[in-house]
């Protein structure tokens, strides 16, 4: 249980000290958040399975999370030309 605190806590802290390193659209922002919500929701019924839901919503919250970044990112470049 400690480990999965301290995991948890980790991943929220890196999370938030990436959006101070640069300048973020607004779709960065928004895949982000909807893409851990999604990530953690399908990792916590996964992990549900194997007797693990809380570690499976934090690693599919922060698989989730970077992959709704990187998507979100890429359409404002897209949009905004960057």
């Amino acid at each position: 249980m400690k480990n999965i605190i301290l995991s948890i806590t980790a991943a929220i802290t890196a999370l938030a000290l990436c959006q101070c390193s640069a300048p973020v659209g607004p779709n960065t922002q928004r895949g982000a958040a909807t893409g851990a919500l999604l990530g953690a929701a399908a990792g916590g019924i996964i992990g549900h399975q194997s007797g693990r839901g809380l570690e499976g919503a934090a690693i599919g919250a922060a698989g989730g999370g970077t992959a709704g970044a990187l998507y979100g990112n890429a359409r404002d470049r897209e949009q905004y030309g960057r």
